[in-house]
């Protein structure tokens, strides 16, 4: 049992160690369903590519999918106004649930429209094989260290926005790296886990701490212990992956709940909810 879960175990690890300083922005942002949103409109691309003739998981179903999430990412960079009297997180929602029914369609006029749309949902974990492991660990290298040397812009428009002069600019850079880990994500854990993997940790983190540095070690180890436990009631009861992997980290959530009090960050009159950055350095 232990070699079958090396693999996935290897692949969800390297997901989740750029998904928890990726969730760490969004919860500071307080957009929250952003990543859900994006993941949603990467399927909605793969969706395409499918009813087009290309295989998931191939080259030209993940230019498709990141064609449309690169989209999304020009929209929430831009609806990113001060002066709206709607939150963003409503337009979020809104682009979510329309991408959501965008994929119900376009799977219908497959004859394995049902099929691919659980895969979409679900992931297919299980399968993923080593050269996919190792591309989306390059990938991700990329986009991390990218992400390392502008550290000071990305984390002054997530913590002090009101000190970039061109916010929409590094929005749109922002969302874009965001989408390329989305996007390559959801091919194979799936639009559940892939948010549940974002926000969970990062939430966890926040319950706790109140750095940025530190946010980022909890978020990481909050999700390892997640992944471990979902992988191994996955593989010892034959259950499918991705569901259970997502239930485990509810688990963990409701578990950090019930301590919070207790060890947790509890804000006191004046004090400001989320996290602090010192001077700008990870």
């Amino acid at each position: 049992m232990l070699q079958l879960m090396i693999t996935p175990l290897c692949a969800s690890m390297v997901i989740l160690l750029i998904h928890a300083y990726f969730g760490l922005h969004v919860i500071q942002r307080e957009v929250i369903f952003v990543d859900l949103a994006l993941a949603q409109i990467a399927a909605l691309g793969g969706t395409v590519a499918f009813l087009l003739g290309s295989q998931p998981g191939s080259a030209s179903a993940y230019v498709w999918s990141f064609g449309f999430t690169l989209l999304g990412a020009l929209i929430f960079s831009w609806t990113r106004l001060e002066d709206s009297p709607v939150p963003q997180e409503a337009l979020i929602g809104i682009t979510y649930v329309v991408a959501s029914a965008a994929v119900i369609l376009v799977s219908s006029f497959t004859a394995e429209g049902a099929e691919h749309l659980q895969e979409t949902l679900t992931g297919s974990l299980i399968w993923v094989t080593w050269p996919t492991v190792f591309k989306i660990a390059a990938l991700y290298a990329a986009v991390g260290l990218f992400h390392f040397f502008l550290r000071r812009k990305f984390l002054a428009i997530s913590f002090h926005p009101e000190q970039e002069r061109h916010i929409h600019l590094w929005d749109f850079i922002f969302y874009a790296t965001f989408g390329i880990v989305i996007t390559a994500a959801v091919q194979i854990a799936g639009v559940l886990m892939v948010f549940s993997s974002l926000v969970i940790p990062a939430v966890v983190a926040f319950f706790y701490v109140r750095t940025f540095r530190a946010a980022i070690l909890v978020a990481f180890a909050t999700g390892t212990v997640a992944v471990f436990l979902g992988l191994a009631v996955s593989f010892s009861m034959d259950l499918t992956t991705g569901p259970v992997i997502v239930c485990a980290f509810g688990f963990v959530l409701l578990v950090a709940l019930l301590f919070r009090k207790r060890f947790g960050v509890v804000l006191k009159e004046g004090d400001r909810r989320g996290l602090t950055v010192r001077g700008f350095e990870i």
